[in-house]
């Protein structure tokens, strides 16, 4: 059997959130997400790289680009557009199951998904957590609206369907803040006190990997999340610790992080995110254990991950 993994060209940083009040199952906890079944997973953890992915199976990857894609040699690569879904067609062909993470407008969705249905029986969804009861993920926007129209789609197909729902990633942190912090200078961001659980992203990769290529994940609903909730100037003060020295951080207004933001991020974008931060202001993130669940070993902590990238944060020796 192969499995088709869509290879995304667009930046995988951020995730996405979805008038709520805090809804937390303790402290600092959020309720599991849906699954079909309590299932032993043992200790092994996918890294979620295709070498890993492979694990004996043929393993086809569909991008725009093939010549750049740069995966591992027993990765099939093939060339296709989901804005064109006849191109998909020679991808399809053979194939049992899919990993769709969607980076096209959404014109094309559903012919996309019909396309798939006549192919394929499976299909492992990367959506967001719209539905999870907690106000980070509840505010409205566009992103939000085009992952529940595909899950509707992939339903309406009779597809055997898998949901995984990140939250924020811990790559936001290189992405945002590493330009600054290279250069010795202050983060200024707005809502500092917002708390979000970051998850790495090789712990979404591996999660991922386990709901392709095992069976007894039809019809799983997975919210994804780090292992810890902290706030923004929290996370800035860790990447301090890890490189050995301070950080300074400096709040700023919404409208501030508006103009500052101008012609270099996308509107709706910032919007999104100046909405998540402050309804979730005064409220612990939302917190799973989904990836331990499901790969059989706990996330990796924010800390971690800064250790193991902490040379993104720091200034290039003078040659």
């Amino acid at each position: 059997m192969t499995r088709l993994l869509n290879h995304g060209e667009a930046d995988g940083s951020t995730g996405g959130p979805g008038d709520q009040q805090c809804t937390t199952d303790g402290p600092r906890a959020g309720r599991d997400a849906t699954r079909p079944g309590d299932r032993s997973h043992g200790s092994h953890r996918a890294r979620g790289d295709c070498r890993a992915l492979g694990c004996g199976r043929a393993v086809r990857a569909l991008t725009r680009t093939p010549a750049a894609a740069g995966l591992p040699a027993n990765v099939e690569v093939v060339g296709g557009d989901f804005t064109e879904p006849e191109s998909l067609d020679p991808a399809l062909r053979g194939v049992d199951s899919v990993f769709l993470l969607w980076t096209a407008p959404p014109a094309t969705a559903e012919a996309v998904v019909e396309r798939l249905a006549s192919h394929t029986r499976r299909v492992v969804f990367l959506s967001s957590p719209h539905q999870t009861p907690h106000p980070f993920f509840r505010q409205p926007n566009p992103m939000a609206r085009l992952h529940a129209e595909i899950e509707r789609l992939i339903t309406a197909a009779g597809l055997e369907s898998t949901f995984i729902r990140p939250g924020m990633f811990n790559s936001n942190a290189r992405l945002w803040w590493a330009p600054t912090i290279r250069d010795g200078g202050v983060i200024r961001w707005p809502h500092g006190a917002a708390e979000t659980a970051p998850i790495d992203e090789r712990d979404l990769a591996a999660v991922a990997a386990h709901t392709l290529f095992e069976e007894g994940h039809s019809g799983g609903d997975y919210v994804l999340t780090g292992p810890e909730s902290l706030s923004q100037a929290e996370q800035v003060a860790v990447i301090g610790d890890v490189l050995g020295r301070q950080i300074p951080f400096e709040e700023l207004s919404p409208d501030e992080f508006r103009r500052a933001t101008e012609g270099i991020w996308p509107g709706p974008a910032v919007e999104m995110l100046l909405d998540a931060w402050g309804a979730t202001v005064g409220c612990p993130a939302y917190v799973t254990s989904t990836v331990a669940d499901v790969v059989g070993a706990p996330a990796r902590t924010f800390r971690q991950w800064v250790s193991e990238h902490a040379d993104a944060f720091r200034k290039a020796p003078a040659k």
